[in-house]
């Protein structure tokens, strides 16, 4: 029993002295070892910039692609270069269609084309049966006119047979005189005599008639209105007359003029007279047509399907 006591009392010491310290011992530092050593974690590799592509994207840093199956990776497809990588007719990303191949030939073969002289009709010939009529017309109106040399001025301009008009009634003036077509010189005269006399003797004093029909353009070549680019005029055919005013026997002018509001009896007149014009001209255009004829009325008698008739 008591060789039992000092070994109680040393488990005792024991047992006290094996309770854990407040603060355990730090852990020393692993000495370096080649093997077993666990490796950190590879960054990925960050790949090298390539030059800026043809279209002036320069490329960044491209996201890392793990490898599946140890297979090569699939190419990115490259960005649009303009009009090397496009095909013929396909849009680019300015919304404009490419260059096809050979097509700068066919550009310049366009150009030559567009370069090339322009290729103008020649004048027209007079039929001389109905050329024939209209003289007989014409001077059974009791017109006054000579007949003038063909006219042919390039660029599609002149007359076949022009005639040279000093008047159009025996009592009345074309002044100043004008070359034309007989058509032309026709329709003029039967529109004063049926239209513009009657319309005078209403709208103004008894006994007045009209005396010249003041003209600002027959036969010249040009195109219309004047214009640099566009159609060619019917007065360089000699199909057209521009009538700037009226002059009567008691010595008043009227001119043409905007007149669409006009209450008086100048107005009433131009107004009548130009609607009238339309019975024996093909083209009509007054003061309220444009800004080109707000002086005159242009008066032409080009021919057109089914006898169709512009009046404005």
């Amino acid at each position: 029993m008591r060789c039992h006591i000092p070994l109680i009392f040393l488990s005792t010491l024991l047992l006290t002295g094996a309770s854990l310290p407040k603060n355990g011992p730090l852990p020393s530092d692993k000495p370096p070892t080649e093997t077993k050593a666990e490796a950190p974690v590879p960054a990925p590799e960050e790949k090298p910039e390539t030059p800026a592509t043809k279209d002036g994207h320069s490329k960044g840093k491209k996201p890392f692609v793990e490898k599946l199956d140890d297979q090569p990776p699939t190419p990115e497809p490259k960005p649009a270069e303009g009009t090397k990588n496009q095909k013929a007719g396909e849009k680019g990303a300015d919304d404009k269609k490419g260059d096809a191949p050979g097509e700068e030939k066919e550009k310049s073969a366009d150009d030559a084309t567009d370069a090339a002289p322009i290729t103008y009709p020649p004048v027209e010939n007079e039929n001389p049966a109905d050329y024939a009529k209209c003289l007989s017309d014409l001077k059974a109106l009791g017109a006054v006119f000579t007949e003038a040399s063909r006219i042919d001025d390039g660029k599609g301009c002149g007359i076949d047979k022009p005639l040279d008009v000093t008047s159009v009634l025996p009592d009345v003036k074309l002044a100043p005189k004008g070359l034309m077509r007989c058509e032309a010189a026709l329709a003029l005269a039967r529109w004063t005599r049926d239209a513009v006399q009657p319309a005078a003797d209403v709208a103004f004093a008894k006994g007045v008639t009209v005396k010249s029909l003041n003209q600002a353009s027959t036969y010249i070549c040009r195109l219309r209105n004047n214009a640099k680019t566009g159609k060619i005029s019917e007065h360089a055919h000699g199909n057209a007359v521009d009538i700037a005013s009226f002059t009567f026997s008691d010595g008043k002018t009227v001119e043409i003029q905007p007149r669409d509001e006009d209450g008086t009896m100048t107005g009433a007149f131009q107004r009548a007279i130009t609607a009238s014009a339309c019975l024996y001209f093909k083209t009509v255009l007054d003061p309220g047509s444009d800004a080109a004829h707000e002086t005159h009325l242009h008066l032409d008698v080009i021919e057109r399907r089914n006898e169709y008739r512009y009046c404005r």
